[in-house]
């Protein structure tokens, strides 16, 4: 009895003060409302600067159930971004989804020419049904093509009228590719000696350290495993390319094209005698001044020291 009267006297208390259920429900219902608009109001006002982002956000939350955002849902330039960091495989799968936007011209022309830097074919006017994705394609097989037969290559490049038949433009398509397997590149060199001698030209050599350019050189066109008659092409091109590179330079240190290629050995010796595991008792820096002064007498002794310093820090010249 005693307890019954408590509790109606317990809840007439709680109508009288404004917390009945329904009422406290109605009133924490009000407050997340305003909430949410407060925190809508907050986004939009964060995104007025970047439409963009708030753009994204509102189709991410309309697409959580898919798994992905429908890039045709954003603007333009930022669907273009987004595909351009794909390759071409991920691209082709990509068209599968949104066609117009994947197989745009654009998107295809710059993975064309961040892969192949030059072509002849970039110069001149498209023929009737022209397409970047059609000419990707095509410069794939024509590398796939080269790695196994550098000739066929070559030949299905001027059949496509990718390239011109000109050392200048096979030397730049070379220069400007990174796709090509360096065995069977070097074997074309040393049969095409008329675009080894293009292939040479292209690089400048200016202000740069004696070692650090032979490095770049030998990226490029990679050194034979052994000594014989192409290493010694290669080593004479690049000394008379050094120095017409840098002929101030040249004259302050009194240096010839031979005494650059005597230099140029000197460097590549050294640089197996300190990266080699079966080489023992490495050469030390008084023994190479030594013995490289022997073999060009006007080279000056801290420039040779130098020399040594750069390849006992760096490594190898033609690794």
């Amino acid at each position: 009895m005693g307890q019954g009267l408590w509790r109606v006297a317990r809840s007439q208390q709680l109508q009288h003060q404004g917390y009945s259920g329904q009422s406290y429900l109605t009133r924490e219902h009000g407050r997340r409302i305003a909430t949410n608009n407060v925190s809508n109001t907050s986004h939009r006002k964060q995104a007025q600067g970047g439409i963009d982002i708030y753009h994204l956000l509102k189709t991410r939350k309309s697409k959580e159930q898919e798994g992905f955002i429908n890039l045709e849902m954003l603007p333009p330039e930022l669907s273009f971004t987004i595909l351009s960091y794909l390759n071409a495989t991920d691209l082709c799968l990509a068209s599968c989804v949104w066609q117009d936007l994947a197989n745009d011209e654009l998107l295809w022309q710059g993975l064309c020419k961040s892969t192949w830097g030059h072509c002849s074919i970039y110069n001149k006017n498209p023929p009737l049904g022209f397409s970047f994705r059609k000419l990707y394609m095509q410069l794939d097989e024509g590398s796939l093509t080269f790695n196994a037969n550098p000739d066929e290559g070559v030949n299905y490049f001027m059949s496509k009228g990718i390239l011109d038949d000109s050392p200048k433009e096979i030397a730049k398509f070379i220069f400007c590719t990174r796709t090509l397997n360096w065995k069977k590149l070097r074997i074309y060199l040393d049969e095409r000696r008329d675009v080894l001698d293009d292939l040479v030209t292209l690089h400048n050599f200016r202000n740069q350290f004696l070692p650090n350019a032979l490095r770049e050189f030998f990226r490029h066109i990679h050194a034979p495993e052994e000594r014989g008659e192409y290493l010694e092409t290669l080593i004479t091109k690049f000394s008379h390319r050094f120095c017409a590179c840098n002929p101030d330079l040249m004259r302050e240190l009194g240096l010839s094209p031979d005494a650059v290629y005597v230099l140029c050995y000197s460097l590549i010796l050294l640089s197996i005698d300190l990266t080699s595991p079966h080489v023992k008792n490495k050469m030390s820096k008084r023994e190479f001044i030594r013995n490289t002064r022997r073999a060009a007498q006007n080279i000056s002794e801290d420039f040779v020291g130098h020399l040594y310093d750069n390849i006992y820090l760096i490594g190898h010249v033609a690794a």
